[in-house]
């Protein structure tokens, strides 16, 4: 469903002269309120009146993570306090976090952009969406909340956790969307399992997931476990939060990027280099309307591409690949790029193994290796076990010839696919920690 058919099925060509439109009358705003800002395009030599549009766009500097940071709290605030009317920040793994404020407009806009990504999901009044994001600083709870509320949906604000009370109220309450993390409705498949229930049988049709990178492979894992549609949303708390793209019921191929707020551009992530639509890179955004902290090419560390071919379903908006790393999670392991979503996706190939699973990373001498960590399914340790006893216990369970073979064929799609040979260890369902947020995939145990 198209909720705002005049915008998201704009003509390019209109697309683009309100984006330039909007991008000028940015700059010229950051540049009055934001000292940062002005001391960039000061040193860059740029006038913002000589900014008119989207010509311009390559010439103008790129702001960091780190730019929030180092202006922590409000230093990169384009608003007085007295017009803040929210506060969020994202959860940094060190040091301060960084800090977003919205304006009373923002936070209209941005009800807007939910309820546009919620429609494209297939979600309508009459729905009862179960609201499994955290609530707080993280930005994911409130998003989606805003966002079911404007679409006149009924909103369950259960947030994370509780697991076992999630499924009594989808039970109870009929709920019929489910927005959460991707791990965390696996994991809620498990608890569900353990319970007897049965979740075909429940009104549950649509998940919107995202806040973690996930594979198609997990998307069929979750649609086939869950008998649901699984919808990727895409989002960060610097730019927006939830609702900054989101993929379609229809076609499922690719995030719509909502356009006319959000300026998507890809680059070389070494060079900074534009790179032409279609072309694999690192996601920079422009928030052309944010009142409180508007950034100005944000990069952030995201590896996606852009296709701005018309959708089947009548949006031209462009639309954004799933995310398949980010160039700050990216390993290096033996000169090859290693992104934990590649490995996943290699994992899934095989349906003896769960769709739980954690990288090691370690240094041996003076190379890093790379150990994987994956959960048999149920079926198929119990059936190793099973084999381990009828020979009397004469072989583990890590040596039966049959695991040896699947181990054999992982490890070497592993290494064929990806490209970087590791080692592989099968570990017993329920064994892995799960995550009632966002899961924790990599473990990094290499001296710092």
């Amino acid at each position: 469903m198209i909720r705002d058919a005049a915008h998201e099925s704009m003509r390019r060509d209109d697309l683009k002269k309100l984006q330039g439109e909007r991008l000028a009358a940015l700059v010229g705003r950051i540049y009055q309120n934001v000292p940062l800002y002005r001391q960039r395009l000061d040193d860059a030599g740029i006038d913002p009146a000589s900014v008119k549009g989207l010509d311009d766009l390559a010439r103008l500097p790129f702001t960091y993570k780190r730019d929030l940071r180092d202006t922590y709290p409000f230093g990169m605030f384009a608003a007085p306090l007295e017009d803040i009317v929210r506060i969020h920040a994202s959860s940094g793994t060190t040091g301060k976090p960084t800090t977003v404020g919205y304006t009373a407009a923002d936070i209209d806009v941005w009800a807007e952009m939910m309820a546009r990504s919620m429609a494209s999901a297939g979600v309508s009044r009459g729905d009862i969406v179960q609201n499994a994001y955290g609530y707080g600083l993280f930005t994911g709870g409130l998003g989606a909340h805003y966002g079911g509320e404007r679409l006149g949906a009924s909103v369950i604000p259960i947030s994370g956790g509780n697991t076992q009370k999630q499924l009594m109220l989808m039970q109870d309450y009929g709920s019929t969307v489910l927005c959460a993390t991707p791990s965390f409705a696996l994991y809620i498949w498990d608890v569900a399992q353990s319970m007897g229930i049965d979740m075909a049988e429940l009104p549950l049709r649509v998940g919107i997931f995202g806040a973690e990178p996930w594979s198609d492979a997990m998307r069929r894992e979750i649609e086939q476990k869950l008998s649901i549609k699984a919808i990727d949303i895409y989002g960060l708390s610097e730019i927006m939060g939830p609702g900054v793209s989101c993929e379609c019921v229809e076609a499922q191929d690719g995030l719509h990027v909502n356009e006319d707020h959000f300026l998507a551009e890809i680059i070389d992530p070494d060079t900074g280099a534009s790179l032409p639509d279609g072309e694999r890179g690192e996601l920079v955004f422009t928030t052309l309307t944010k009142q409180g902290i508007p950034l100005l090419r944000y990069r952030t560390s995201d590896i996606t591409r852009l296709n701005v071919e018309p959708c089947v379903c009548g949006r031209t908006f462009a639309r954004m690949d799933r995310v398949s790393g980010r160039s700050d999670d990216m390993l290096i392991i033996r000169g090859v790029n290693v992104f934990p979503s590649q490995i996943e996706s290699v994992l899934l190939m095989s349906p003896e193994v769960a769709p739980h699973y954690q990288l090691i990373v370690e240094r041996e001498g003076s190379m890093d290796v790379l150990g994987v960590e994956v959960e048999l399914t149920p079926e198929v340790f119990d059936a190793a076990k099973d084999a381990v006893l009828k020979a009397d216990d004469r072989v583990a369970i890590e040596e039966s010839d049959a695991l040896n073979a699947l181990k054999a064929k992982i490890k070497g799609n592993i290494k064929d696919i990806v490209g970087v040979t590791v080692s592989l260890d099968f570990k017993e369902p329920n064994t892995i920690e799960r995550s009632e947020g966002k899961a924790k995939r990599v473990i990094d145990k290499r001296p710092k």
